[in-house]
């Protein structure tokens, strides 16, 4: 059937794209801690622990994290056998075929771009209260979209443009300011840690578990430690974004995985200590704030170092949206080329070696989403979306091995079947704790997609050109 045809491929296949071959392992490690470290630990630590899981946040990172960890393990396989720039979607096509490579392109286009969106929105927040805290406000009519009072959110509009055009300009400035960035983030973590460890309160860890592990509010939405890491798994998107820089890294087969797993397994190391020490500082009840950790270092008194975690959330979230909005510009590029999408996206400019059209059209469309729409829950569809595509890259290890038995792995995931397996179904019950409205909207954004590929898509792939 032609909605099952697969297409195969190796990193060898994609010396010649017209895109610049220029980062290392170090530059593809801190890629995946730029894109890691960023609202999850200054944001989703604190909401967290206060309305689903108390001190027990801790272990729902652990399971969270856990559950990336198995799916790491065979993004690095992949990646490093299957190769390309589409990430997920490269990989699902070669492993189940075109129609579910195209379900799997369409889920990660919205991820990404709600993800960097929904990122800008908080970017545009801590940056305006940076500007009142100098003396120098932004009209409230510029800080908020029409719905919320109003005219548009001008700092998250402006932010993602200003990154759009560090984009077009190259990769490599691009992974320069990402150092500059994940430096400056680093170093807020390590003064917090530096100050809360001396600061502790063991009593604030009890009870440890006060919503058990999964349970129900009176209003009927999932809590405890389970319904909290679905939620936390928020914090660790980002690390599969590094799989979508093969095709500009040196040495894809070696580089790929040491960035994947490397900055994954740094991520939730500083995941889990900060959890421990941020429920360790105050109550946790009184956490449920837009800044946590800036808050929790203001009640203790130290309010220099408060506002050094401000500067960093500011950097660290510069960063996340730079790495996802880079990971979105190489997925569409990637089905662009094989004929999924408009050809005009997967034009590269000859110059800057980076594909402009489509910078350029995500960054205006993510501008214009970010400026005028409130995005809410809608956030959570980054992690259904995200959940599903681990899903599929952890059967697409097990699919590969059993299709393609002599396909050239650098990087082989360990205990196989058993990690993959554990993998998916992780990360399937991390997909059974959202909302069900998380759900119906999902499915709704992949019946349209399905309306897409079957319009436009299967018409014109690349593969359907060469059957014919």
């Amino acid at each position: 059937m032609q909605i099952l045809r697969t297409k195969a491929s190796s990193p060898d296949d994609f010396q010649d794209t017209g895109l610049r071959r220029c980062l290392s392992a170090a530059d593809l490690t801190l890629l995946g801690i730029g894109a890691i470290i960023g609202t999850g630990i200054f944001v989703l630590t604190g909401i967290a622990a206060a309305t689903q899981a108390g001190p027990a946040v801790v272990l729902s990172f652990v399971f969270a994290g856990l559950a990336c960890a198995f799916a790491a393990l065979s993004y690095a396989e992949l990646a490093a056998s299957v190769g390309g720039c589409g990430s997920a979607y490269g990989y699902s096509y070669a492993a189940f075929g075109e129609l579910v490579a195209w379900i799997i392109g369409w889920d990660l286009i919205l991820e990404y771009s709600i993800s960097v969106a929904a990122v800008a929105n908080g970017w545009s927040g801590y940056f305006s209260n940076a500007l009142t805290a100098i003396g120098l406000p932004l009209p409230v009519s510029l800080t908020r979209a029409p719905s919320l009072g109003g005219y548009v959110n001008l700092p998250a509009s402006a932010i993602v443009l200003m990154l759009m055009v560090l984009l077009i300009v190259g990769v490599k400035q691009s992974a320069r300011l990402n150092t500059v960035m994940v430096t400056i983030k680093v170093l807020t973590i390590t003064v917090f840690v530096s100050l809360a460890a001396f600061n502790v309160d063991p009593a604030n860890w009890t009870p440890f578990l006060p919503y058990g592990w999964f349970e129900h509010n009176p209003a009927g939405k999932p809590v405890g430690v389970l319904a909290a890491a679905s939620l936390v798994f928020f914090a660790y998107v980002g690390f599969d974004a590094v799989s979508t820089a093969a095709e500009e890294a040196h040495n894809p087969r070696r580089d790929l995985p040491i960035g994947i797993i490397a900055s994954l397994g740094f991520c939730t190391l500083v995941y889990i200590i900060v959890s421990g020490l941020l429920t360790g500082l105050v109550p946790y009840t009184e956490l449920n704030v837009s800044s946590p950790v800036a808050h929790a270092l203001h009640l203790l008194g130290f309010n220099w170092a408060s506002a050094l975690v401000a500067t960093g959330v500011i950097a660290g979230l510069t960063t996340v949206m730079l790495v996802l909005y880079y990971a979105l510009t190489r997925i569409i590029f990637a089905m662009s080329r094989d004929g999924l999408l408009s050809p005009a996206f997967s034009a590269v400019h000859e110059r800057t070696q980076t594909p402009v059209r489509v910078i350029v059209l995500c960054g205006l469309a993510i501008a214009t989403v970010s400026g005028f729409i409130p995005l809410g829950e809608l956030a959570e569809l980054v992690n259904i979306g995200t959940l599903f595509a681990f899903v599929l890259v952890c059967l697409g290890v097990m699919v590969m091995r059993h299709r393609q038995p002599a396909l050239h792995r650098p990087f082989r995931t360990p205990a196989n079947p058993v990690f993959p397996v554990l993998g998916a179904l992780s990360c399937s019950a991390l997909m059974a704790f959202l909302p069900a409205t998380t759900w119906y909207r999902f499915l709704i954004w992949l019946a349209l997609g399905l309306l897409v590929y079957f319009a436009y898509s299967i018409h014109h792939s690349r593969l359907a050109q060469k059957a014919n």
